[in-house]
């Protein structure tokens, strides 16, 4: 299955306004960049354990399409889960995909 085929969740990525409170302490508001079509890949088995080594809370990788204004600064949100990016790795250098390996947000 080709991944244009496997890419059917719609995503929203956000990235935080900027704003603080009284005291100079940054809110958690975010407000939308843009919504893509995706794919949610759960991470189990081996992928897991080898994601493990590296950062033991990633649970999930989300690929797309690739976009140079997506980064670690931002949340992917699927539906009322929402997703911290740890890692984008651009696979092969050929600025086709994206694969976001993040951890859900609780």
């Amino acid at each position: 299955m080709s991944l244009a085929n496997r890419m059917d969740k719609r995503v929203v990525f956000l990235r935080r306004t900027g704003e603080k409170d009284e005291y100079g302490a940054p809110l958690d508001n975010w407000e939308e960049v843009t919504t893509v079509w995706a794919s949610i890949e759960p991470l189990r088995g081996r992928e897991f354990f080898a994601a493990q080594a590296e950062q033991s809370e990633v649970t999930t990788r989300i690929r797309i399409r690739y976009r140079e204004d997506i980064d670690r600064t931002m949340i992917a949100r699927y539906g009322s889960q929402d997703f911290e990016i740890l890692y984008p790795i651009h696979p092969k250098l050929d600025k086709r995909e994206l694969q976001l390996m993040c951890k859900e947000r609780q």
